[in-house]
């Protein structure tokens, strides 16, 4: 099975859709969050819940799924690089 490496934080892919000349302040008030809000995500300190995934969607004409499936393959990819947990198998 073929798995992609390191797979880009939602944030920085979210920087390429936002107009350079967009101050973060007025992208939040686009998007009906804080600045704050919006800065965590940016830079990588927050992710992205399906609230923002539906705001993205209606904000940037993309699809709410592209924004949730692209931080769960983020989410997962970091989780494998702590190793795998230790758990015994449950026998059905």
């Amino acid at each position: 099975m073929s798995r992609m490496h390191n797979p880009a934080h939602p944030g920085d892919v979210l920087r390429e859709y936002l107009p350079d000349d967009l101050p973060v302040t007025e992208a939040a008030k686009c998007l009906g969050v804080s600045r704050q809000a919006l800065s965590a995500l940016l830079n990588r300190r927050a992710g992205i819940s399906a609230e923002m995934a539906l705001r993205l969607e209606a904000a940037l004409g993309t699809s709410a799924e592209m924004w949730v499936q692209m931080q769960a393959a983020h989410d997962l990819w970091q989780a494998r690089q702590q190793g795998r947990p230790k758990v015994r198998r449950i026998a059905a």
